[in-house]
């Protein structure tokens, strides 16, 4: 840790190590400085310190190193110069917003680059092996890694700056604009995280503030400026809110606004409730809290029509409009009715809650549900006159839903002012502050609430209707969506229906559960069922003789065993309801005791905090007296100081000085004073008034004496001066004459001279111009030539690219037919010896077969007497068994595979060599082979064709085995699968 005899010395240390690239040891160096003891003292370089360390901190993204320097620069300016460290705040918060909007600018897809959930997460493992694997080099990483540490850095900037200035009275200002910029830095780029964290922030900074309140620089809410900042600030957060879609937050931020409201007692100006309030309806609209969002309306529409000067008969009627079916949009049954208690009690704290927000302030006496209700609010609607403002089809449709009986065509009345109502609506003029009304978002909740009250009309009339009628009924909806409507109908018990779908009817019945009918039901069906049992198990016509003496034992013990085990049941049921009862008055008794120690533990913290305020106070009322009593010394000495010695008066000894007395006996004292001098003056202005007058008396004979000898003089004077400018003019006059003598025997040499002059300079320039247009010339016929013969030499550049590039495509395009006719020629020549074999080997089989028949028949001829003497000698048969069986090769008869084998085998060696293509062909092939290859690629002409195999050919027709796709220099098998080498060209 280096130690420096002055700030100033640190700061040319650092730029030295800036200029030779070691920022981050500069960037130490001044982290040392800074958070070292031996510089608590304000002083101006230390702001020109924190301005370098800053810079060096966003350079090098050293959010913490940041954090601490200003925590440290806040401990040595807070009592000295707050301004300085506003003006340090700033200059961070510029700089880090300057690299973010450069690394934005630098990136072209932003959206790409901020592809992260949360900025302040580290990133995953995953992730990182998944770059390094996928080697992704592409602009999507380049843009992320760019833009992404940079919008972390100003986000870190943000949390930093709100965590120092948070309980900062005399930075609230700068407090306000750091959270309206961390505001819509949230919005501009959808950080929901961030801004969610970001409202819990402020939250707690707010929630320490009023639980720390002895703290010295703690800012008073008390003071009209710091809430009306605390306020902008939360509506900032409202509005971001409702914008970004985060419909919870906001309500927490209204939850804020109205906490603020309650901690100092104090309302907002109408325009800030105008805001609170629209955002409030979009708010229950969104949750579906129709009830809580037609009192938002009406709300709002009472602010408007009280503060709002400027609002328009049209606006009023559309805002009335809303009011008025907002409320009609409440379903007309309370949901409450089947809950428990436990829910009872949740939704009586809701309505409380809301209820509050909303501004109507609850009785304890009344239930929340019975004040804040849909009844209630179309009652006061229609008090309050919001009815009468509204429009006509909105008044037509209240008074059809909610007065009105029309059971059979209540759709028909309805759907037509529906329909009108959807085509209103608009932005409001003059009301720039609301949002867009739109009524059509209301027809749904009509359309339900008109077939609910279509369905409680309709069964006041009827017990039965079909399904088809009342569907007819309801225009708005399929039956299916009706059938929905009732069940929650019936559930809320609003209505009492049963659809049958077997008969096709929906069957409308009384609400009553316990009613006579049911009864009367469950009565027939036990007696039906007593004479059901008694059919199945009839009574036994003799008796046992136990039977007979206790009559009934069985139903007896039965009847004992059942009643034990009842009076089991009921011992443990009173147990278990004694060890209940016991638990819960040790619970009460626990929270009463944690009840009242929580209560004596307040009163003990406002009992302690009443006597510090009070100490607290007295001290302050001291040191205002002992103050008080320094300035009024020190004004009493400097009045005795200005008085003069003889108007000196002195005090005394029981009189008590305060400032007060002596500021007004010095008063008296300077009033006096004045009015001595103001009297002197008077006289000495008379004095000087007689004395100026007699001297202009005594001095006016001698002005006139003096003025008339002054003319005189003058006039003398100018007759001098006259007579001598006339003497003058007559001498120049003649020597002028002269000089005209002497000069005309000059002129013609003059003239001579100027001619010469004029025709030399012609000449010179007749010659210049004619050298320029020369030498212009020859510059545009080698410009000219220039030009020709780059154009000539990018027309033949261009010719000849054009025609390598046509001949690489020539090239490339045969290229591409040879390999495609290569490869369908291939493909051709293995289906074609595939197809070749399959048929040899099939007529090979039936030969085989052939033979095995012949073979059988000889053996059967064998086993018969013979017809014919045998032969006489077996050297001859077996000599000519060879003949008859293998024949002469170009004896076109086919010889079976076996047969050859033995007369190769048992025969004698032929004298000459068969050669390989008389061999191979087995069929009789006594041709000559083709001239060409079997693809008919015959280069003599084109006439000449391929020979081809038809399947079904005899004879020379039909290819042999061997030499049936043989060409050129080609010989291979006719089940060889390699590609056919072509012939030689």
């Amino acid at each position: 840790m280096a130690h420096f005899a002055k700030p100033e010395n640190a700061l040319k240390r650092a730029d030295e190590l800036i200029n030779v690239g070691q920022k981050q040891d500069a960037l130490q160096a001044l982290h040392d400085l800074i958070t070292s003891k031996r510089y608590r003292a304000w002083q101006k370089p230390l702001e020109k310190i924190m301005f370098k360390y800053l810079e060096l901190c966003v350079d090098l993204k050293r959010g913490r190193f940041a954090k601490d320097g200003l925590i440290q620069y806040r401990i040595v300016c807070q009592q000295v110069n707050v301004s300085s460290l506003e003006e340090v705040i700033k200059h961070f918060l510029h700089l880090s917003t300057e690299k973010a909007e450069q690394a934005r600018s630098q990136a072209d897809a932003l959206d790409e680059a901020l592809d992260v959930d949360d900025l302040e997460a580290d990133r995953k493992p995953e992730d990182l092996q998944l770059s390094i694997v996928s080697g992704e080099k592409g602009k999507d990483r380049s843009d992320r890694e760019l833009v992404t540490p940079w919008f972390k850095f100003l986000w870190e900037t943000y949390r930093t700056v709100l965590e120092i200035l948070r309980n900062n009275s005399k930075l609230e200002a700068l407090y306000a604009m750091t959270a309206h910029k961390a505001f819509q830095f949230c919005k501009q780029y959808k950080r929901t995280t961030e801004f969610r964290r970001l409202c819990e922030i402020i939250r707690n900074h707010l929630a320490n503030l009023n639980k720390y309140r002895d703290q010295r620089d703690r800012p008073d809410l008390s003071a009209p400026e710091s809430l009306q900042l605390y306020l902008d600030t939360r509506f900032d957060q409202l509005k971001v809110a409702t914008e970004l879609g985060l419909w919870q937050e906001a309500f927490r931020s209204v939850e804020d606004i109205y906490g603020l409201m309650c901690m100092v007692k104090k309302t907002p100006k109408s325009s800030l409730l105008m805001v609170y309030y629209s955002k409030l309806t979009e708010i229950f609209w969104i949750s579906s809290s129709h009830l809580y969002h037609a009192y938002a309306w009406f709300k709002l529409f009472s602010l408007q029509k009280n503060f709002n000067k400027n609002l328009s008969q049209k606006d009023l009627q559309l805002i009335a409009s809303s009011v008025v079916l907002a409320a009609l949009s409440v379903p007309p049954f309370d949901r409450a009715q089947s809950a428990s208690h436990m829910e009872l009690e949740n939704e009586k704290e809701r309505n409380l809650r809301m209820a509050n927000l909303i501004g109507f302030n609850l009785e304890p006496k009344f239930e929340g549900r019975d004040m804040l209700s849909r009844s209630a609010l179309l009652s006061e609607l229609v008090s309050r006159g919001v009815l009468s403002c509204a429009s006509q089809e909105v008044k037509d449709l209240f008074h059809v839903l909610e007065h009105e009986f029309h059971p059979l065509d209540l759709g028909s009345k309805i759907q037509p002012l529906l329909e009108k109502i959807s085509k209103s609506g608009g932005k409001l003029s003059s009301a720039p502050s609301l949002p867009e009304v739109q009524l059509s978002q209301y027809l749904p909740s009509l359309e339900k609430l008109a077939t609910l009250r279509l369905l409680q009309q309709v069964s006041k009339i009827y017990q039965t209707i079909r399904i088809e009628s009342l569907s007819q009924l309801v225009p708005f909806f399929e039956f299916s969506v009706v059938e929905k409507i009732s069940v929650d109908a019936v559930k809320n018990n609003f209505v009492a229906m049963k659809v049958d779908h077997m008969k096709g009817v929906v069957i409308f019945g009384n609400l009553g559960i316990e009613s006579d009918g049911l009864k009367d039901h469950l009565a027939v069906f036990a007696e039906s069922l007593n004479k059901v049992r008694a059919m199945l198990y009839p009574v036994p016509s003799k008796a046992s003789k136990l039977g007979g003496i206790v009559p009934n034992l069985a139903e007896t013990v039965e009847k004992e065993h059942k009643r034990l085990l009842a009076r089991k049941s009921i011992i443990e049921k009173r147990k278990e309801d004694q060890e209940r009862q016991q638990l819960e008055m040790e619970r009460e008794e626990e929270q009463k005791r944690l009840k009242l120690q929580k209560l004596t533990e307040e009163a003990e913290q406002k009992r302690l905090a009443a006597e510090l305020h009070e100490r607290r106070k007295q001290r302050i009322l001291r040191e205002i007296e002992e103050k008080e009593l320094e300035e009024a010394q020190a004004l009493l000495e400097d009045t005795e100081k200005r008085m003069k010695k003889g108007k000196k008066k002195t005090l005394l000894d029981g009189e008590k000085v305060t400032k007060q007395t002596v500021m007004a006996r010095a008063l008296n004292e300077q009033l006096k004073e004045r009015q001595e001098m103001e009297k002197k003056l008077q006289k000495l202005a008379k004095t000087m008034d007689y004395l100026e007058r007699a001297k202009r008396e005594e001095a006016a004979p001698l002005i006139e004496a003096a003025y008339q000898r002054r003319l005189v003089e003058e006039r003398e004077f100018y007759e001098r001066e006259q007579q001598r400018e006339v003497e003058l003019s007559r001498e120049r006059h003649e020597s002028d004459l002269k000089e005209k003598n002497r000069l005309s025997r000059m002129l013609e040499f003059k003239e001579t001279f100027q001619g010469e002059v004029i025709s030399r300079r012609q000449a010179e320039f007749d010659r210049i111009r004619t050298e320029r247009e020369e030498r212009i010339s020859q510059m545009i016929r080698a410009r000219k030539q220039e030009r020709n013969i780059k154009r000539k030499q990018l027309y033949y550049l261009t010719t000849e690219e054009e025609r390598i590039r046509k001949l690489q495509e020539e090239e490339e395009a045969r290229k591409r037919e040879e390999a495609e006719k290569r490869k369908k020629q291939e493909a051709e020549h293995k289906a074609k010896l595939d197809k070749s074999a399959e048929t040899q080997r099939q007529r090979e089989r039936e030969l085989e077969e052939k033979e095995k028949k012949r073979r059988e028949e000889v053996l059967k001829g064998t086993d018969a007497p013979p017809a014919r003497p045998a032969e006489p000698t077996a050297a001859p048969t077996t000599a000519a068994a060879p003949a008859s069986v293998a024949p002469a090769p170009g004896s076109g008869k086919y010889v079976p595979r076996f047969k050859r084998q033995t007369a190769e085998v048992s025969g004698p060696a032929a004298p000459t060599q068969t050669p390989p293509a008389a061999d191979s062909d087995r069929w009789g092939n006594r041709g000559p082979p083709p001239a060409d290859d079997h693809w008919g690629s015959n280069r003599g002409g084109p006439s000449q064709k391929p020979d081809r195999w038809v399947p079904g050919s005899r004879g020379s027709d039909r290819p042999s085995g061997g030499d049936a796709w043989r060409s050129g220099e080609e010989r291979r098998s006719p089940f060889g699968s390699s590609r056919p080498r072509p012939a030689q060209r």
